[in-house]
């Protein structure tokens, strides 16, 4: 008995994406998602009445062109409250700097710093655009190759060879690189090398001197290259994506179920014949594609006793380290953030004053304990989208590099020690702040993992490394989102090409499925 072609666990972004792709091909899908709202890393939460924020992703600033197009999304709701915001590093007693596009300005930029920034930003959009490439199809493999893949291998290499000869040898110099080297060769002023450095560690457990850093940063600006300017603001917080997704789907002829939680990938002999749910009910198809991070789907949904003995070793050895928390605040009031216009408040903004800052504040975290004076990403989102807060009130949230995922002795005895310095880390830049807090709320990265299912608390599914990337992602043996199990597909950000909420995981899945469909 067959109740669908195709089945979807998880309705988060790459998942809701995937589904009406597919069903947009002529199949009948349907979506589980465990949670009562939609959308995953993408939610919009009342973390006290009448406070709403963005609960993990709190900027868009990467999502595919190409599937706001294909899928209509602005005819489905998709709004923005701004666009293109600038980023602004803060600096010591209202000396900021900030960075919009290929320019930067503030105070103590020199011209040489502003010369050379806008080379660097055009250096950093031509590697980018190369990832872009390799990114909206699926990873070629580079032994046993097909067509399709020596196609993609050529269309790499002429990219490449476009850029011309210096800057393909720099860009084969700097993928394997950390970023505090590219920085401390490229500028002089320590505000912009700790903005960027800052975005080539968010979501990680590394630091400006950690490899792979170089390419971390460049995976983030593959949203350049698709023309957001900074990020992005949606309108009603980041769980709106989840929701004009679903409409979307829905309108494809998906059929969603939220409060449906998969407890189990059934199969009959080698090949999946479902999934059973939370409760006992078994849902029959010959697909099951997965929207969880590889560790929960190979481990905890199907079992490792249902798959040989070397793919299960690679699954266990998936790096899944996060360092990142959340802090949300509800505000009786405007902040007030020295040096800063109210417009300015709306932007997007950074305390991480140097490399060596970020650099101290990663080191607890290889010795599981927190970051005493920790780097933030800080969006006043209230500022944009006034219906986040009562009148005259506001919500801040920021992303906080670092927080271990385990401290020794547990979170409860560390929570609110931790919320203390992050406040205080805030108020240095926004004095009075204290004064205005109703309710503070941290998202540890263990809270993370569990309020949005990702192991580790990690956002990409998997660390974003050079051997877990590409044609290496998540593990060799499944990285054209096909498992060894016949009827087994990934989706989600462990999958090609990672997180963000970017979505070309869940097209390309849907488009690797619909081939493999067609010539069966």
């Amino acid at each position: 008995m067959t109740d669908y072609d195709a089945l979807i666990i998880g309705g988060g972004h790459n998942g809701l994406i995937c589904a009406a792709y597919l069903a947009k091909a002529g199949k009948k899908v349907a979506v589980f998602e465990a949670k009562d709202t939609l959308g995953g890393c993408a939610s919009t939460r009342e973390i006290t009445p009448g406070f709403e924020v963005s609960g993990c992703a709190q900027w868009l600033h990467q999502l595919s062109p190409a599937i706001i197009k294909d899928l209509q999304l602005d005819l489905h709701g998709l709004k923005y409250a701004a666009r293109d915001l600038p980023t602004v590093a803060l600096g010591d007693n209202g000396s900021h700097i900030t960075l919009d596009g290929d320019l930067v300005e503030g105070a103590g930029i020199s011209t040489s710093d502003q010369v050379a920034y806008k080379h660097f930003h055009g250096k950093m959009l031509k590697y980018a655009n190369l990832l872009r490439t390799a990114y909206e199809q699926r990873p070629p493999k580079l032994v046993e190759s097909n067509w399709a893949d020596r196609l993609t291998l050529i269309k790499l290499g002429l990219g490449m060879k476009r850029m011309g000869r210096d800057d393909m040898s720099d860009f084969m110099r700097l993928i394997l690189i950390n970023i505090f080297d590219l920085m401390k060769e490229s500028f002089d002023n320590p505000l912009l090398q700790g903005a960027i450095s800052l975005d080539a560690v968010l979501g990680t457990a590394l630091g400006p001197r950690s490899p792979n850093t170089v390419f971390s940063y460049l995976h983030r600006q593959v949203g350049e290259v698709y023309g957001y300017k900074g990020v992005s603001q949606v309108a009603g917080g980041m769980g709106k994506i989840g929701q004009v997704l679903a409409s979307s789907a829905r309108k494809e002829g998906v059929d969603i179920r939220i409060s449906a939680r998969v407890n189990r990938i059934n199969l009959e002999g080698s090949q999946i014949s479902g999934i059973t749910l939370e409760g006992g009910e078994k849902i029959f198809a010959p697909l099951v594609i997965s929207n969880a991070d590889p560790v929960t789907t190979f481990e905890s949904l199907l079992g490792f006793d249902n798959m040989e003995t070397g793919m299960a070793r690679r699954v266990s050895q998936i790096r899944n380290n996060s360092g990142t928390a959340k802090l949300h605040l509800a505000l009786k009031g405007l902040p007030g953030f020295t040096g800063l216009t109210n417009a300015q408040l709306g932007h997007r903004l950074l305390i991480a004053p140097d490399m060596n800052y970020i650099e101290r504040a990663f080191n607890p975290i290889k010795y599981r304990q927190y970051s005493n004076a920790p780097a933030l990403d800080i969006s006043v989102a209230s500022i944009n989208d006034p219906d986040l807060s009562p009148p005259g009130s506001h919500v801040l949230s920021a992303l906080v590099q670092y927080a271990p995922y385990a401290p020794e002795g547990g979170w409860e005895h560390h929570k609110q020690i931790f919320t203390d310095i992050v406040i205080d880390r805030i108020s240095q830049y926004a004095p009075g702040i204290k004064d205005q807090i109703l309710t503070s709320e941290l998202c540890t990265p263990a809270d993370l993992e569990k309020d949005y299912g990702m192991t580790g608390g990690q956002w990409h599914h998997g660390e974003l490394s050079i051997d877990q990337v590409l044609m290496m992602r998540p593990f060799p043996g499944c990285s054209q989102y096909a498992s060894a199990v016949d009827g087994l597909y990934l989706c989600g950000a462990g999958a090609h090409p990672g997180g963000g909420v970017m979505g070309l995981a869940g097209k390309n899945a849907a488009t690797e499925v619909i081939k493999r469909g067609k010539q069966s």
